[in-house]
């Protein structure tokens, strides 16, 4: 049979406490993860993508629309990342 919880142990446990070089860290992986999001859905799409000196075979694959979008894929991925840590260090900033 459970105990009833006793009134001490209802209370809330205490906030973590986040120094400067949390807060850092995280606006840092926000910085990249933003930047190599955009980078990643925006450069296979572009005319510098097909300067890749590569042989047939890879070059093949390397300027296939599956591959350009799974790249992108990456990049959408690291946006939604992105969004997530953003979120996250809104909670810190609420400390």
């Amino acid at each position: 049979m459970l105990q009833p919880e006793s009134p001490s142990q209802l209370e809330a446990a205490p906030r973590p406490q986040y120094r400067w070089y949390h807060k850092t860290a995280g606006l840092i992986t926000v910085i990249l993860l933003f930047e190599l999001g955009v980078f990643l859905v925006v450069w296979p799409w572009a005319g510098d993508w097909d300067l890749a000196f590569l042989p047939y075979d890879l070059r093949y694959i390397w300027n296939s629309n599956y591959f350009r979008g799974a790249v992108s894929g990456l990049g959408v991925l690291n946006i939604y990342l992105f969004f997530i840590e953003v979120f996250r260090l809104r909670r810190f900033s609420v400390n």
